[in-house]
């Protein structure tokens, strides 16, 4: 940067007038909370956090203002969710509007109607749709919709893919290479203490990328669904192969197996239409969540008319809080807004962002690749060329990257500790001189 931007990226609001941010307040009341939270959070997603989970008071657009008066940039944005930024006005009336009709009612809405349509126009794939709270239901949804439609028990993912918590599917999310066994026949790893093993019996684990592998597994007939993220970014932003999405489709065809996209991240971000629109490939069904609703828990299934109707054919989906009217409120509002201007202004910055990253690592001195898209990207120490699969990603320097992201941190901007980097529309190019000055300094900092 200029000097000149460097002076504005210093005084722009966010940037803490050059103040060195501290969190011990956070520190204090994770401390204090835990005598009634388990740990202090509420998703074991939230712990760990290098120097202390935050605790905080607001957000609005680009930022969130956390207890001890920091002001951060904010790349976490709600871990996915916020495409809009935080605490955007048109979602906020649409809920406000809402709520002053009602809150639950164990019934439909016109909102939701208009919304199932919406998400029928946008994404390729989806013939019929059905709301939900969260990406763990929907997966659940999707396959128990594939054992259904085929008839079939086995279920297949992937190494590094990551499609929930509950006990059937966690599983070779992020297993060490000693654990996970050979390539050619990953074992399979399970996540969690306490986890029922024998819910795994029905999942087999691949690695992802080998399309060889796939066709030979799919060939014996009796696989009822397949699951991938279509653009592996939970562990690492890694970029399917050339010809790799459009050779497992065909598999999935021939050999009469569902194809899953995993687009609780993807899904509203990389495209209006989500990755199946982005890269040309149309799964038979699709999970969403994150920013199809800006922040509210909303989640959604989509797919093929025939396999989502099974729904009223004696195949159980249930909610109590599926398609909540505000939330409803909130997911049409954030639709509406999703427009290809708006994506395409997140795709130029979020591409100088990239750059600029790549950039100031490199001056400073460090290995690091950044890879992935303007939307969601991932940043990984000490690789030597982008990864293939979870297996190349095991390999980036985890510990050098939380000194990273501890020094952005200190520095008044706020990233993922695992690499990943979320865009939203109110990320405007004074925010992007603002990080990329943090950068530098904490790039200078960890060298040292």
């Amino acid at each position: 940067m200029t000097s000149d931007a460097v002076g504005a990226a210093a005084a722009l609001p966010g940037h803490n007038s050059g103040r060195r941010c501290s969190f011990d307040e956070s520190a204090r009341r994770i401390k204090a909370n835990s005598r009634y939270l388990a740990g202090g959070v509420s998703s074991n997603f939230r712990l760990g956090i290098s120097p202390t989970p935050l605790v905080f008071d607001r957000g609005e657009g680009a930022f969130l203002f956390d207890v001890d008066g920091n002001r951060l940039i904010d790349y976490y944005l709600g871990m996915g969710p916020m495409i809009l930024g935080h605490n955007p006005e048109s979602v906020r009336r649409a809920v406000e509007a809402q709520l002053q009709r009602g809150i639950l009612y164990a019934g439909q809405t016109d909102l939701e109607a208009e919304a199932a349509q919406r998400v029928c126009a946008m994404v390729p794939c989806a013939e019929r749709m059905r709301f939900a709270s969260s990406g763990s239901e929907v997966v659940q949804a999707a396959f128990r919709l594939s054992r259904a439609a085929t008839g079939r028990r086995t279920m297949i993912k992937f190494e590094g893919h990551y499609h929930g918590w509950f006990d059937n599917v966690l599983w070779s999310n992020a297993p060490t290479l000693e654990a996970a066994g050979p390539e050619e026949s990953p074992h399979r790893v399970h996540g969690s203490k306490g986890q029922e093993l024998e819910a795994g019996d029905g999942l087999e684990i691949m690695s992802w990328n080998r399309l060889d592998l796939v066709e030979k597994r799919l060939a014996r007939g009796d696989v009822a669904g397949l699951i991938m993220e279509a653009a592996m970014c939970n562990a690492g932003a890694v970029q399917a192969a050339p010809g790799y999405l459009e050779g497992v489709r065909a598999a999935c065809t021939k050999h009469g197996t569902m194809l899953i996209f995993d687009e609780v991240i993807t899904g509203f971000r990389l495209a209006p239409g989500g990755a199946q629109q982005r890269f040309g490939v149309t799964p038979d069904m699709a999970t969403f969540a994150k920013a199809i609703a800006n922040g509210f828990p909303v989640a959604a299934i989509a797919g093929r008319a025939d396999v989502l109707d099974l729904f009223g054919q004696g195949v159980l989906h249930g909610g109590t809080f599926n398609a909540q009217p505000v939330a409803i409120a909130a997911t049409l509002a954030t639709l509406n807004a999703l427009t290809p201007e708006l994506f395409a202004t997140i795709e130029k910055r979020g591409q100088r962002l990239m750059d600029g990253i790549r950039s100031e690592l490199a001056a400073a001195g460090h290995k690091a690749i950044v890879t992935g898209w303007p939307q969601i990207f991932h940043v990984a120490f000490d690789l030597d060329a982008p990864a293939r699969n979870y297996r190349d990603l095991v390999r980036m320097n985890k510990a050098k990257y939380v000194k990273f992201t501890t020094a952005l941190l200190h520095n008044g901007v706020r990233a993922l500790e695992r690499g990943a980097w979320f865009l939203s529309i109110a990320h405007d190019d004074a925010v992007i001189d603002a990080t990329l000055f943090a950068v530098r300094e904490a790039a200078r900092e960890i060298r040292g």
